[in-house]
C-alpha cells in the first residue's frame, strides 16, 4: 500500500450559518455541499458562495453532469440545480466507492479500495484534527472534501497515477 501526505492546496470557508459540511460535489464550474438543510454552491476560485438550495441535505452528493444527487436519511433527493426543485427521490442503496474518505476522532484520511475486493490500494493521511466529511473528485487533479464541524471544505491534490 502507498502512502503519503495529503498537500492541501486551499481551505473554504468557514461560511456563514455553516456548522457542518456533509456531502460534496463538482459540476465542472461550482463546488456544491451538503449543510444539513441547504446546498451551497461555491465559486472554487475566489471561494464566494454564490447560492444555497433549501433541501434536506444530510450526507452524499453528486452531480451527473445535469442534475444534483443528494442524500437526505434513506432516500436519494434529484434536484435541478437552476430550479432548485426536487424531480425524483429513490431509495439509497448501499455500495462501496474507490475513493472514501474517513474520519475518528482528530485522524482523517482519504483511502483509495479496489472496488472488488475492498483491499486498501492506498491512502493519504490529513493533519491531525482535519476532518473529511465528503468527498468528491474534479476528475483531474482534485479532491474537493467537506470539513465537518468546522465548516470548510478543502480542495486537496489527487496523486498521480503511476
Amino acid at each position: 500500500m502507498k502512502q503519503s501526505a495529503a498537500e492541501i492546496l486551499r481551505e473554504y470557508g468557514p461560511f456563514p450559518g455553516v456548522d457542518h459540511v456533509h456531502g460534496v460535489t463538482y459540476d465542472g464550474q461550482l463546488v456544491w455541499f451538503a449543510s444539513g438543510e441547504k446546498l451551497n454552491a461555491i465559486d472554487p476560485a475566489s471561494g464566494t458562495m454564490l447560492r444555497s438550495i433549501d433541501v434536506a441535505a444530510h450526507a452524499g452528493t453528486a452531480f451527473d453532469g445535469r442534475h444534483l444527487f443528494q442524500i437526505a436519511e434513506d432516500r436519494i433527493q434529484k434536484i435541478d440545480p437552476k430550479t432548485g426543485r426536487v424531480l425524483a427521490t429513490i431509495p439509497a442503496p448501499g455500495g462501496g466507492e474507490l475513493w472514501h474518505g474517513t474520519w475518528d476522532g482528530d485522524e482523517s484520511d482519504l483511502t483509495r479500495v479496489d472496488p472488488q475486493t475492498g483491499e486498501v490500494l492506498e491512502r493519504l493521511e490529513m493533519p491531525n484534527g482535519t476532518a473529511v466529511s465528503g468527498l468528491e473528485s474534479d476528475g483531474g487533479d482534485r479532491f474537493f472534501c467537506g470539513g465537518g464541524n468546522s465548516g470548510k471544505l478543502r480542495a486537496v491534490r489527487r496523486p498521480k497515477r503511476g
